[in-house]
Order: C-alpha cells, then sequence, then structure tokens
C-alpha cells in the first residue's frame, strides 16, 4: 500500500521541524526550505521553495501530495498568493490542506474565549491575514481542508522560550501581560495531535490548545520557575484595566482524551522538572 505523501510548507520553521519529525518516520514527507540552502540541498526530502519568488503550484503538480500542510511565515502577500494557488491545486487535483490559523482570528473579541464555530473577527493586521487565507479553505468542500486554530505554541526550542531563557541569564526583564488570559500548546503536542488528524483522514475546524485558561503572567512566572528561577524580572504590561481573553478552546470537535492537556502538561513536556 502507497504511503501517504506529505508536503510541508515551512518546513525549517519552529513548527515545520516538529511536524517533519514527527510525520517523517511514518509517510513520505517533504518539506520546503527558504534559506540555508547548503543544509538541505543534498536532502531529497527537502526542496527549496522561496514564497517571493516561486510557485506553490508548480511545486504542488511536481510532488502531488496527498496532504499539504501549511506552516508559512513571512510577507502576507506572498503568504496570500501562495495559499490561493494551493486552493487553485485542490480544485484540480485529490488532496488535503491544513492550515495552522491562530487564535488570533478572534482578538477583536476579548471578553470571552472562543469555540470552533464562533464568527471571527480581528483588529490586527496579522489575524485579518489568517482570516483571509482561512475564508479560502472555508470554500472547498470541507473533506479537503483541516483548518487548526492554534494559542501561543511553546517549546523547548521556540523563539519564546529562548527568549526567556536569554533574559533570565543576562537578568534582563521579560515582558508580561496581566491581564490576557490564554490558553496554549507546544510543538510535540500539536505534532501528535496533527498525526493522529491525518491518520484519522479528520476535516472541518479544531481548536488544538490546552483546555484549560491561564494568565500570561502566571504561565511565563511557571516557565520560569521551572527552568530555575524562582524571582524573574518582569515588565508588566497593561493594554486594558479589563481582563482580555485570546484563547481557542476545543468544545464541538474533541480530540481523544489522550491527545487533550493542561496548561501544566505544556510546561511539563518542555521543561522537565528538576
Amino acid at each position: 500500500m502507497e504511503k501517504k505523501r506529505i508536503l510541508i510548507f515551512g518546513g525549517t520553521g519552529f513548527l515545520g521541524q516538529a511536524l517533519y519529525k514527527e510525520l517523517g518516520p511514518y509517510f513520505d514527507t517533504y518539506a520546503t526550505y527558504c534559506n540555508a540552502r547548503r543544509a538541505f540541498e543534498g536532502n531529497g526530502q527537502f526542496v527549496h521553495y522561496d514564497m517571493l519568488e516561486d510557485d506553490s503550484y508548480a511545486l504542488l503538480e511536481e510532488i502531488k501530495p496527498h496532504v499539504i500542510i501549511s506552516a508559512l511565515r513571512g510577507d502576507f502577500g506572498a503568504q496570500i498568493q501562495a495559499h490561493t494557488h494551493m486552493v487553485e491545486y485542490l480544485g484540480r487535483h485529490p488532496g488535503q490542506l491544513i492550515f495552522l490559523s491562530s487564535a488570533n482570528v478572534f482578538d477583536a473579541y476579548s471578553k470571552y474565549p472562543s469555540y470552533e464555530y464562533d464568527k471571527t473577527l480581528s483588529e490586527s493586521i496579522y489575524g485579518r491575514l489568517k482570516i483571509r487565507i482561512e475564508n479560502m479553505l472555508l470554500r472547498l468542500p470541507q473533506s479537503r481542508m483541516l483548518l487548526v486554530r492554534l494559542p501561543m505554541v511553546f517549546g523547548n526550542t521556540s523563539p519564546r522560550v529562548k527568549e526567556i531563557e536569554q533574559a533570565l541569564q543576562n537578568r534582563e526583564a521579560i515582558e508580561v501581560f496581566p491581564n490576557l488570559v490564554m490558553n496554549v500548546t507546544c510543538d510535540d503536542k500539536l505534532s501528535q495531535q496533527i498525526h493522529y488528524m491525518i491518520n484519522r483522514s479528520l476535516s472541518g475546524i479544531y481548536h488544538l490548545g490546552s483546555r484549560d485558561l491561564v494568565h500570561h503572567e502566571d504561565f511565563i512566572k511557571e516557565v520560569c520557575h521551572q527552568l530555575g528561577t524562582t524571582l524573574p524580572l518582569l515588565k508588566r504590561v497593561y493594554t486594558t484595566n479589563e481582563e482580555r481573553y485570546l484563547a481557542v478552546l476545543p468544545k464541538h470537535r474533541l480530540l481523544p482524551k489522550n491527545l487533550q492537556f493542561v496548561c501544566q502538561d505544556v510546561i511539563d513536556l518542555m521543561i522537565p522538572r528538576k
């Protein structure tokens, strides 16, 4: 039986690398890279793709994946063009597109957490970009798209954790948002969930975050504590006097219990207790 062929756009970014590591042993997995040509040129599973110059449709025609995963970052106009071509490709070929979206598609709603079928509305340029791409996918038959919305993503190699470690090392202040209520995920949990969803041919809209909520300041303090610093230097940033929610909670479409988790699980997984 032929292995499913997967193509990860943005395969050398933080999430793209985690997905490649998880899926590579089980599927015929390809990933794109843009920079670091020397590091990937000899690897037949990695293909060069510059979003600003190359056509995603042409690359899809060449690889013919059964599953396309978009973990692209960068120029917003180029992202829109790339996803337009992905959707055009799926209009003419079999396959499914998994799009990593964001809690920011709900950032105009600050008084409560958001669930899978809530209406999107964003005040940020980033959130509006994600909504625009989501709307492209929602015009596809549901079986052809898997739209996963993510909260803040952490991991022991994530930019967020590296910044915290660097600040602790240099005794610099870490920026926290005391009034921000959020949920979280990490690269390992996300990769396992995506693996399961591909195996089960799931489709539609999913929220892949922790099932509980936490204040941003409390979460960062706990990360610092587990890194060995009980009294980190914090710079508190207040964007509002009231609590502000930026959380995508799973409610209507739940994964099995072994793939559900809470905020503390994320911390324990990326920073084992000493």
